[in-house]
């Protein structure tokens, strides 16, 4: 090509990357996700998908922008929550519809999970067990589905008769013999292959029970599950395919046995005693302590007829003690990251675990900051997503309110944004130089 025909190209191009339409966001307050106080009137600059401008006071932007006005709201980073399960819902029938649903009807059912989950704020969360999670990661990734980003375990790994052997309770004559690519583990052998199998059907990490549980149909729930060989195997294994591990545990013996083994997360932590504290600040592990999930199957004990016979005693004795074990945790130190165990407690109601985590001691910004630079920081996506500065991916949300002073607002979301899209905005949206925005 000759010059001047290159010079009249570049003139014609030229409206196109000064008049490119980006989305200005007004901020009232602004909480970064890693300064530890707020601003007041700031413009965050959006095009596409990334964060381009941060700048102090409101800008009026250019032709074709979008304005939207939060000057009355608190805006800070998309939230995610580091332990959820959206195939269901904790009811009364839970234990029977395992014999009557297949991967088809929880697959459907979550669609309007996910998109509860997104428009309460959180834009990205880890999806810790099950049959459909990578799927709706899938489909949610490919636009036919709203809901968060999700970091998908797969199935979750246990040994014969652990918290998440799928045989549990089953009658003998039905049960089978479960083993690596159902998620049962009783080697070291068993274990890599298990690893392997996660990954062939398209898991981000392993999510393993080292533990006993609470809602599984069996006696224990705190007693360890995996000999610390099987653990590392695991840990090893996935390290090989890029997977981090998350562990629940509620007894102290599984979960020092996890942390030595190398997981990054230990999810519940229930019975966490002194000398699992020195091993999470010593291994540098992410504790996830699901406080709303141990309220949740606290009260819901106290229902006749609720829960099995197995189950209810330790839910009634498990479940509180996760929000004095918070307490102890973050006073000696351990690195916490927020995590709800929705589908224990009902999807879109996750934020309430942001007023446990404060009544357990943990100053707003803080529990904020679980939510958003830490959480990334465990997923390893902090160079992306977490915080808001600029070159960052534009996951987005506002509060109604002042969380810094009343952290009950995190519950009032009225502004979504994940990924440059809107998928939540306040009624009063102001629309200086456009007619119309497009709201899924």
């Amino acid at each position: 090509m000759n010059k001047p025909f290159l010079s009249f190209l570049a003139v014609l191009l030229l409206p196109v990357f000064l008049f490119a339409q980006n989305t200005i966001l007004h901020c009232g307050k602004f909480i970064d996700g890693k300064s530890n106080s707020a601003r007041s009137g700031v413009s965050i600059v959006v095009s596409d998908n990334k964060i381009i401008e941060i700048k102090n006071g409101y800008i009026d932007g250019d032709e074709g922008d979008t304005i939207i006005d939060l000057k009355d709201q608190t805006v800070m980073p998309g939230l995610m929550d580091m332990h959820v399960h959206l195939s269901g819902e904790l009811s009364p029938k839970s234990y029977s519809e395992k014999f009557y649903m297949n991967p088809e009807d929880y697959a459907y059912r979550s669609v309007p999970f996910a998109r509860k989950t997104l428009l309460a704020g959180f834009t990205t969360v880890r999806d810790l067990g099950g049959v459909i999670n990578t799927p709706l990661r899938n489909a949610i990734n490919d636009g036919f589905v709203v809901g968060p980003r999700i970091f998908s375990a797969g199935k979750s790994l246990a040994t014969t008769g652990g918290h998440a052997d799928p045989t549990n309770s089953l009658n003998r004559r039905i049960e089978g013999d479960a083993g690596p690519k159902e998620g049962v583990v009783n080697s070291i052998e068993d274990a890599k292959k298990a690893v392997r199998y996660r990954y062939k059907n398209g898991a981000d990490l392993i999510k393993i029970t080292a533990t006993g549980g609470v809602l599984s149909v069996a006696k224990s729930g705190q007693n360890p599950q995996f000999t610390e060989e099987e653990i590392k195997a695991i840990v090893d294994t996935g390290k090989d395919y890029g997977m981090h591990v998350a562990a629940h545990a509620h007894g102290a013996e599984g979960m020092k046995r996890a942390i030595r083994a190398g997981v990054r997360s230990i999810e519940h932590g229930t019975l966490m005693d002194d000398e699992a504290m020195e091993l999470f600040k010593k291994h540098g592990t992410y504790y996830v302590p699901t406080i709303l999930a141990g309220a949740t199957v606290a009260e819901r004990a106290k229902i006749d007829g609720y829960f099995p016979a197995l189950v209810r005693p330790k839910a009634a004795a498990i479940g509180p003690k996760i929000q004095e074990t918070f307490s102890r945790a973050y006073k000696a130190g351990v690195k916490i990251a927020f995590g709800t165990d929705s589908g224990v407690s009902p999807h879109g109601i996750n934020a309430q675990e942001f007023e446990l985590m404060v009544k357990g001691g943990m100053p707003p910004m803080e529990a904020i900051q679980s939510a958003t630079l830490v959480a990334a920081e465990l997923l390893g996506i902090d160079d992306e997503l977490g915080t808001l500065e600029k070159g960052k991916t534009a996951d987005v949300i506002a509060v109604d309110g002042d969380p810094l002073k009343d952290i009950s607002v995190m519950q009032k979301v009225v502004f979504v944004m994940k990924d440059g899209k809107i998928y939540r905005n306040v009624p009063d949206t102001l629309k200086k130089h456009t007619t119309s925005i497009n709201i899924p």
